[in-house]
């Protein structure tokens, strides 16, 4: 290789530019979760009850003092779930080894303070269309099944990826009707995001799985 050769590679491989790079998108990302938020919260207020935070219809008769405070504490534990739902599976199934190998080079390109942006900016506009907008608009099963056709990725694993968003879309629709504030259902999406992608980031699964 002659010397130009050597330099154009020296350039492709420079940690500096691949940061400002990821820094970039990073900045894009936020931004663009931030139109669909005030989007979706848009939507809502004129297609959907006028009230982008507080279901219209919820199932529960909750006082508007304590929707909040239990929204979010239900919100906590869903995401704990969904959490150690996902150690165990990566542990012990191949299939979801192979979603977590092909999620991770993503994951591995941002830092922890990226990461957690990344979770707050997703978690605040995915649910301000899906579930403040969508859900009371079309129900709750068709908002899940577009969130989950919405969460593909290419390679083997679309499919388990997209069925994986539907029921987590589903548990974070289900929080938003039983309880009537969206407060849960964001801290929920924003906290599974974040420890996930820190998990996708860290581990390596190991080859010994059952199916």
């Amino acid at each position: 290789m002659g010397r130009s050769g050597k330099v154009v590679f020296a350039l492709r491989s420079d940690p500096a530019r691949t940061r400002d790079g990821d820094q970039r998108l990073v900045r894009l990302i936020a931004l663009a979760y931030g139109a669909v938020a005030i989007a979706g919260g848009t939507l809502a207020y004129y297609f959907a009850g006028g009230q982008p935070l507080v279901h219209p219809r919820p199932w529960f008769i909750v006082p508007g003092y304590a929707a909040a405070p239990l929204s979010a504490a239900l919100g906590v534990a869903l995401a704990f779930g969904i959490v150690l739902f996902t150690r165990v599976t990566v542990g012990r199934y191949r299939w979801a080894q192979r979603l977590h190998l092909e999620l991770s080079p993503i994951a591995r390109r941002f830092d922890s303070n990226q990461i957690w942006l990344l979770a707050a900016m997703s978690s605040l506009g995915e649910e301000l269309l899906f579930r403040s907008f969508l859900t009371p608009l079309v129900g709750l099963w068709p908002a899940a099944l577009l969130f989950g056709l919405l969460h593909q990725v290419r390679g083997p694993s679309r499919w388990v990826w997209a069925l994986w968003a539907f029921v987590v879309g589903l548990s974070f629709g289900a929080l938003f009707a039983a309880t009537g504030s969206i407060v849960g259902p964001i801290l929920a999406h924003a906290l599974v995001n974040g420890t996930n992608l820190g998990f996708l980031k860290s581990y390596q699964p190991r080859a010994e799985a059952a199916v």
